[in-house]
C-alpha cells in the first residue's frame, strides 16, 4: 500500500481548506475533473470546499490499456460549462508524463477563464510541465499506481487506498 484511506482523506481535507481560502466571494468557481481517474478524488474534494461552485468534466486519454503514456492525448469529451470569466480548477488524479496537462492548460486558457489552477492528487515529479499544479496531494513514487480512482485497464478504481500495481 502506497497511501492509506486515512492518509488520503486527511490530505483531501487539507487541500479543500486551502482551496476555500484561495477564493473570494466574487469568484465564480468551476471545478473541472479529468475523467475517469479523478472522479473519486473530485467528489471527496468538492464536498469539503466551502465555496459555491459548479462541477463539470473533461475526458482525455493517453494511456489506453497500457502502463505507459502513449504520448498522444485524445480529448474525448469537452465540458458543457463555459469557463469564460470564471475561476477554474482543473482536477487531475495523477501527473506522470505531463502530456495531458501540457495539452489541456493552453486549450482552457484560450477559452478566457479569469484564472486557471491545477489540483492533482498525485505528482510523480518527472514531467516537464508548462504550468505546475498549485495544489498537490502527494508526491508519488515512480510506480504504476491503482486505487482511489486510478486504474489499470479499467480495473482497481474502486479500491479505497492507493497501491502499486
Amino acid at each position: 500500500m502506497v497511501f492509506t484511506r486515512e492518509e488520503i482523506q486527511g490530505r483531501v481535507t487539507e487541500m479543500a481548506e486551502e482551496i476555500t481560502e484561495a477564493y473570494g466571494p466574487d469568484d465564480q468557481l468551476l471545478v473541472l475533473g479529468l475523467l475517469k481517474g479523478s472522479f473519486i478524488f473530485l467528489a471527496d474534494l468538492v464536498r469539503q470546499i466551502q465555496h459555491p461552485l459548479q462541477v463539470d468534466f473533461l475526458v482525455a486519454s493517453s494511456y489506453g490499456n497500457d502502463t505507459k503514456s502513449s504520448g498522444h492525448v485524445n480529448l474525448l469529451y469537452d465540458p458543457e460549462a463555459s469557463v469564460e470569466g470564471r475561476s477554474v480548477i482543473l482536477v487531475e488524479d495523477i501527473i506522470d508524463s505531463g502530456n495531458t496537462m501540457n495539452r489541456l492548460v493552453p486549450l482552457l486558457w484560450g477559452r478566457g477563464p479569469k484564472s486557471l489552477e491545477i489540483c492533482a492528487l498525485l505528482h510523480k515529479r518527472v514531467a516537464s510541465l508548462d504550468t505546475e499544479p498549485r495544489w498537490v496531494g502527494f508526491d508519488a513514487p515512480l510506480e504504476f499506481l491503482v486505487g482511489y480512482g486510478l486504474d489499470y485497464g479499467e480495473e482497481f478504481r474502486h479500491l479505497p487506498f492507493i497501491g502499486s500495481l
